[in-house]
């Protein structure tokens, strides 16, 4: 949590027949380090044998042996965000300026690491705020959520040559972008949080052009707070505001990406799903679509 300063590594083993939840590995395979991470764990991936991970607060990227959670070294990032990979290098998003620095604040960046030498080799001015990001055919693809600047949100995708390291374009697509990901169709799917009062959150799908701008083609119309796509099937979660009831608003379903229609619905009033207070974050397994939420 956000003001904590313990950020942990958990491992959740689904390999074998019986399910291992390990908790705070990180400490335990790296004794000689600070026992918790940092502050706020934003962002985990795994690229070929490297496990990466983005600690918001604590400006710095830890980067861990994925077999063993060993720790290899770190990158010093302000006010880290999201990490995607492309060719041998890592893309990680950052605010740059401080947390909560208003409409001062300055435009975001995207910095370009080396993943064998763990050294920052180039980076990118983008929009405010950016968030998740794609790399693909030679683009990068950021959203820019503008969250520190209320009530006049960001509204942007960024592309990015990742041959130069240029901004290439700007794609209004709606406020707050948050989540940003690619479908095996070669579509982007953009999350947008809203400005938390009378405008909700939403999930837009957008087509690459044979000049590798994104178009929006799709806008789904159902409050989506984060996302993950295995196969034709986008699993959902999405916290909502009931301004009637003063209260938080919660539901759960599976979209079609090939059709962009609705397959299920009905997954709110499942009995797991009920007991979940607050969900924050889901993941599906590649194999058996058995789905995970955080809570």
């Amino acid at each position: 949590n956000m003001g904590s300063n313990k950020c942990t590594l958990d491992y959740l083993d689904l390999s074998g027949e019986t399910t291992h939840y390990l908790r705070n590995l990180h400490a335990e395979r790296n004794p000689g380090e600070v026992k918790e991470l940092g502050e706020v764990g934003n962002d985990i991936q795994i690229y070929g044998s490297q496990l990466w991970m983005v600690i918001n607060c604590s400006n710095k990227v830890e980067v861990c042996r994925a077999n063993d959670a060993v720790k290899i070294g770190k990158v010093n990032i302000p006010n880290c965000r999201y990490v995607t990979f492309d060719g041998g290098y890592a893309y990680v998003s950052s605010y740059v300026g401080p947390v909560s620095s208003g409409s001062n604040a300055p435009r975001g960046m995207v910095y370009k690491i080396d993943t064998l030498t763990l050294h920052k080799v180039d980076s990118c001015v983008v929009g405010y705020q950016p968030e998740e990001m794609v790399a693909t055919a030679g683009k990068l693809y950021v959203a820019n959520s503008g969250g520190y600047n209320y009530p006049d949100y960001d509204c942007s995708i960024s592309q990015v040559n990742l041959q130069t390291m240029q901004e290439e374009a700007q794609i209004e697509v709606a406020p707050n972008p948050h989540h940003l990901k690619l479908d095996h169709y070669g579509q982007l799917w953009v999350s947008s949080r809203g400005n938390y009062e009378n405008l909700a959150p939403n999930l837009y799908c957008l087509r690459i052009t044979e000049s590798g701008q994104p178009i929006v083609t799709h806008q789904i119309d159902v409050e989506v707070s984060d996302f993950c796509i295995v196969g034709d099937s986008l699993y959902y979660y999405g916290v909502g505001w009931n301004q009637v009831k003063q209260e938080n608003t919660r539901q759960f379903g599976i979209i079609n990406v090939r059709t962009h229609q609705m397959v299920n619905n009905t997954l709110s009033s499942a009995p797991e799903l009920e007991k979940i207070r607050m969900p924050y974050g889901i993941i599906v397994h590649p194999k058996h679509r058995d789905f995970y939420v955080m809570d």
